[in-house]
């Protein structure tokens, strides 16, 4: 279902950017300074937010990608405390956990499952920031040769 999602996002991408670019043009075409003015923001923003999306999507497969090994492997972190209703770890319960997983992830700093794990635990925790820059360090060191 995913797969279904992220290739109609793209399409939607595709169609933006069509639409983005002959606004632009047709507001070139009119010559008059604000139009113009509007023309080339257009044509500046129109790629950077292409650019947006396809880095995350990139990232949200890269994710997936090593989701679906490490579970393949048994290596996902289990359930060790109670969750609240909306499936998040207790803040009480938050701090020692990842302070468990990130000394698991500085000492073997070659290895992205135990980045991952980390990532996965404050996912979990409710701190996203966090945990997409451990999954993106684990994505890192999953392509590094």
């Amino acid at each position: 279902m995913s797969r279904i999602g992220v290739a109609l996002m793209a399409a939607a991408l595709l169609v933006y950017l069509a639409v983005a670019i002959w606004l632009a043009v047709m507001f070139i075409s009119v010559s008059t300074p604000i139009s113009i003015g509007m023309g080339i923001t257009l044509l500046v923003l129109a790629p950077i937010g292409a650019w947006a999306l396809v880095r995350e999507m990139m990232f949200g497969f890269g994710a997936d990608r090593l989701g679906r090994l490490l579970d393949a492997e048994g290596g996902m972190p289990p359930v060790e405390t109670e969750l609240t209703p909306s499936g998040r770890i207790a803040r009480a319960d938050a701090d020692p956990l990842i302070a468990r997983y990130a000394a698991e992830a500085d000492a073997a700093h070659d290895d992205w499952r135990a980045r991952y794990r980390l990532g996965v635990v404050q996912d979990a925790a409710g701190r996203r920031k966090d945990a997409r820059a451990s999954i993106r360090e684990a994505i890192r060191l999953f392509r590094r040769p």
